[in-house]
């Protein structure tokens, strides 16, 4: 885990699925357990919602909160496109 990978938990928003456009860091645990039971996807996505859910698993989330008033609202850059590989590398 790098600083960089705690940023975009407050700035990366999920690309797909019932919470689509909500902030990484803003998922709920449910939500973040189920991937931890069933599989996270691939790829750079998968590594943050993991990352996530540790911290929620460990109520860590708190952490994170310096981080957000830095960024009230995700730009429109800031989506995980899955299908743009060259974005994913960027990341």
């Amino acid at each position: 885990m790098s600083p960089d990978d705690l940023q975009h938990l407050v700035t990366l928003v999920m690309p797909y699925g019932k919470f689509k456009g909500r902030l990484i860091a803003d998922l709920p645990g449910n939500y973040l357990n189920r991937f931890a039971r069933k599989g996270f996807p691939s790829g750079e996505l998968g590594r943050l919602l993991q990352l996530m859910q540790e911290k929620d698993h460990n109520e860590l989330s708190p952490l994170l909160d310096p981080l957000r008033k830095r960024h009230d609202t995700p730009s429109e850059f800031s989506y995980i496109h899955m299908d743009d590989q060259r974005l994913l590398k960027m990341l």
